[in-house]
């Protein structure tokens, strides 16, 4: 799987490392204490220094992101794992990588942002995405709702997945919604909801089958 996509990993290695040679190109218009998290509120939650926001981050995500890619390849039911899924896979980290140096970056230049709308916006982007994605996700053990009910049996992992990606994908536009107008306990109970409704619902067909 590594060297029929090698050209995917190598680009999304590269759009990981970018907020590095962005940083690189602003380095002596940045502070030497840099904000790296942020609260639901969007206040400042703990700095860390220039180097590490520039070179620590971007390094830290690329590595998570080789993790992933070489967890899936390894996976022994990775002939489940069609290409598209792989490649959405492997974008998900270098998307999260460009979001949070800019919301770092224009923070420590200066530039008024919304943090407390841009992170529910993308996360529900990325759940209405997923939606889409999880019903055609075959039994594996690196991508998909791994419970063990779901890989015990497939047609419990075929329905939990199925009925997951219903609830992803309006999950997903509340909670673009709530980023918009800045409804944080609505994000919270629905991020709650999409995890533990699949979780219960496959526990229960288990112990209907059983």
């Amino acid at each position: 799987m590594i060297k029929q996509n090698k050209y995917k990993i190598i680009i999304s290695s590269i759009i990981t490392l970018l907020p590095m040679f962005f940083g690189f190109l602003v380095w002596n218009r940045l502070p030497e204490n840099i904000a790296t998290s942020f609260g639901w509120n969007g206040e400042v939650t703990g700095y860390n220094s220039k180097i590490f926001a520039v070179v620590g981050l971007p390094a830290i995500l690329t590595f998570v992101n080789l993790i992933c890619i070489i967890a899936t390849s390894a996976d022994p039911r990775r002939k489940n794992i069609s290409n598209k899924i792989f490649s959405t896979v492997i974008s998900i980290v270098p998307v999260c990588s460009l979001l949070c140096g800019i919301c770092i970056y224009a923070n420590a230049l200066g530039y008024q942002i919304s943090v407390e709308s841009i992170m529910p916006v993308f996360a529900g982007i990325l759940f209405f995405v997923l939606g889409f994605i999880l019903p055609k996700c075959k039994q594996n053990y690196t991508i998909g709702i791994k419970l063990p009910w779901t890989l015990h049996d497939e047609e419990n992992w075929n329905k939990t997945h199925k009925l997951a990606g219903k609830l992803w994908i309006c999950g997903g536009i509340i909670m673009i919604v709530s980023g918009l107008f800045n409804l944080t306990f609505i994000f919270v109970t629905i991020i709650f909801a999409l995890v533990i409704i699949p979780t219960v619902y496959s526990y229960l067909l288990y112990r209907k089958q059983k």
